[in-house]
């Protein structure tokens, strides 16, 4: 069953996004990523540039099947399928993410918008009457006096 784990108070999605997927090619991990494509485009951008010394392999779900094979994480659109299977997914989107079930873990961010926080208690919900495991991770900086 998948485990699910809300990173909610992200401050900035799309960096956070970044440091989470740097932290996971290091550790090997073959990873999805869903979202719209407008932030689907910044992720990619930023993949780039967040981080001269590091480089974070990727591409997107309609790169070449050699390419995705080769590649840690694939970034696809919500909706979109994906032709393999990745044990982690990381959600940044608003709607419930097509194909989460395959996953062994699934990673929600949660900014602090209204908006986005009332979409995300939508899937908790979800993922709660059905009996996913779901853990909590406050992502908000924390004063350190």
């Amino acid at each position: 069953m998948t485990e699910v784990t809300f990173h909610f108070n992200v401050p900035d999605k799309v960096h956070y996004a970044c440091r989470l997927l740097r932290k996971a090619q290091a550790g090997g991990a073959r990873v999805a990523v869903r979202a719209d494509a407008d932030t689907l485009r910044a992720l990619d951008v930023a993949l780039w540039t967040f981080s001269a010394p590091d480089f974070v392999a990727h591409c997107g779900a309609d790169a070449s099947a050699a390419m995705r094979a080769a590649s840690p994480i694939v970034l696809a659109p919500d909706g979109q399928a994906l032709d393999d299977e990745r044990p982690v997914l990381v959600h940044l989107g608003q709607a419930l993410p097509s194909g989460f079930e395959r996953a062994q873990r699934l990673i929600e961010l949660v900014g602090a918008d209204p908006a986005d926080r009332a979409q995300a208690r939508l899937r908790w919900r979800h993922y709660q009457a059905r009996g996913y495991p779901i853990q909590t991770y406050d992502a908000a900086p924390h004063d350190p006096r």
